[in-house]
């Protein structure tokens, strides 16, 4: 009986939140993407525009259009576009979308980052029996984005192609030996030059300046700068300004972390994550992708205190992307199952940071490709096998969509998104409180204010349930209701403390409000 009341709960308040967020389809509003992502209001998700919407009929992983499967194009990507909007999700990430170099090169098609030219579109993302031009097609997906209300940001590359390098050394560091150079173990790209804190490198500058007015040319709402702490706080803020200059609100996120302290090579500049915003970035990856590996609530809480203390220091606003899982990420389902991808999504949902995650989460995909790694009977780089990661999203070849069977979690997901629409005027300026729980495998914190409380609880023990209380300062039954929103029994609450029983690796999440 008690399951029963709490669906219906959930059902009733889902349909409430989408009956009240709802946007008209044929509104297309000027460019507010930068402020949205401030008051951590978007919903992002990485997308892979060559995989985005392919056709694998032989169950292989991989595309061959010879036997008449069809790669992701921007123009068949728009087919998926209701189904991005009716998730709940407002913003798409597009991993890179410029042209890859095919010499030295990871996978079959070659990595995304691995720029040849920072000029023109990805030949492979083009539907080439479309009379659009490239940048028309680009402009199609994004002004069918628009329509529904979803914004777009692109991805661009920190480094670039051996055939670039070929072509344009100027553009490189080179060792002593003349040699450009590799950094760290990305065998398919050389590092990009870009100067100092004093003078950045003009030739470096103007490619990426020029890349910049291309993008706002072709409609996008921000940029993801790819391992952002590779160029000076300089570079940064000159690119910045001049893309303020053109649209105040272009969005701007680093991929940076506060985790992150190393360079990407002995010859590279490391630019911390502080300078980063302080050159003008709007906001970077916190390290909430340590998740998989923290054993007590204590590493939980270390990390909530320091981001929301951490954009409260700068002269102009920031935020913080909730960067659980991203295309760097071994997928959760491989990790440690569905509740550790459930765990990430109510988590996403009871924090005052944006929502992020890859396509194919939402539906428990592990990424495992059928001949990932194995040779292939064709390619179109100097690599003649199909290189991957395991678990990671492909980004080295002309691959499966992403995709996975399991409609619990892209419930959940529906549901997580727009209970968080719901949540946050208590998110963004509520008071967060860690509570006090009877075991230190048990995580439970609050945010609040005058008229709500939000509780989230639960289980870093992923193999073993764990039956704990939880101390709920100021509960009072007489002025204050429990409405459960993401919970598998009722918990008791009494004394000022609630009482669960909480499975391996489970998430419990309650809003508490006070009776008028």
């Amino acid at each position: 009986m008690l399951k029963k009341y709490v669906k219906i709960i959930f059902t009733l308040f889902v349909l409430i939140l989408l009956n009240t967020s709802q946007v008209s389809a044929e509104s297309q509003p000027k460019n507010d993407l930068r402020t949205k992502f401030l008051n951590n209001n978007t919903v992002i998700m990485e997308v892979n525009i060559r995989s985005f919407n392919s056709e694998d009929i032989d169950g292989d992983g991989f595309i061959t259009e010879k036997i008449g499967e069809v790669r992701g194009n921007f123009l068949n990507a728009i087919d998926r576009l209701d189904e991005i909007k009716n998730l709940g999700i407002n913003t798409l990430h597009v991993l890179p979308i410029t042209p890859v170099g095919k010499l030295k090169a990871l996978g079959t098609a070659g990595s995304l980052y691995a720029a040849s030219d920072f000029q023109s579109i990805n030949p492979e993302l083009i539907d080439k029996n479309s009379n659009l031009t490239p940048e028309e097609q680009v402009k199609k997906f994004i002004e069918e984005a628009h329509k529904r209300n979803i914004r777009v940001i692109v991805d661009v590359p920190a480094c670039a192609s051996y055939d670039l390098y070929l072509q344009r050394p100027d553009l490189f560091v080179q060792q002593t030996s003349g040699e450009p150079v590799m950094p760290a173990d990305w065998t398919d790209v050389r590092l990009l030059a870009t100067g100092t804190e004093e003078k950045v490198d003009v030739n470096v500058y103007s490619l990426y300046k020029d890349f910049v007015k291309y993008m706002i040319n072709l409609g996008f709402d921000g940029i993801r700068a790819d391992v952002a702490h590779c160029k000076t706080a300089l570079f940064w803020k000159e690119l910045i300004d001049f893309s303020r200059s053109k649209d105040p609100e272009f969005l701007w996120i680093a991929e940076s972390s506060d985790s992150w302290h190393d360079a990407i090579s002995p010859q590279a500049v490391f630019t911390s994550y502080d300078k980063l915003l302080t050159a003008g970035f709007d906001g970077y990856y916190g390290s909430f992708f340590n998740l998989k590996d923290w054993k007590t609530s204590k590493e939980l809480y270390k990390q909530l205190s320091f981001t929301l203390d951490d954009n409260k220091k700068y002269s102009d606003r920031k935020s913080t992307i909730g960067s659980f899982t991203t295309h760097d990420e071994v997928s959760p389902i491989l990790l440690k199952g569905q509740a550790l991808s459930d765990m990430m999504i109510w988590l996403s949902a009871t924090l005052p940071t944006n929502t992020y995650f890859p396509d194919g989460f939402q539906t428990g995909d592990d990424y495992v490709y059928k001949m990932g790694n194995k040779l292939a009977p064709e390619s179109n780089t100097d690599d003649d096998t199909y290189f991957v990661h395991r678990g990671k999203i492909d980004i080295f070849n002309l691959s499966r969509k992403p995709g996975g069977n399991n409609k619990m979690l892209r419930n959940d997901v529906l549901l997580a998104n727009n209970v968080k629409q719901s949540l946050l005027p208590v998110l963004n300026e509520g008071t967060f409180t860690p509570l006090k729980t009877g075991n230190q495998k048990v995580f439970a914190y609050s945010f609040s204010n005058n008229i709500k409380r939000v509780v989230t609880i639960g289980n870093l023990d992923f193999e073993n349930p764990i039956k704990t209380t939880v101390k709920l300062p100021k509960f009072n039954p007489k002025h204050q209701n429990v409405l459960p929103i993401k919970i598998s029994s009722m918990p008791e609450v009494k004394n000022g403390k609630i009482l669960v029983n909480l499975a391996p690796g489970e998430i419990v999440v309650l809003i508490i409000h006070e009776l008028l």
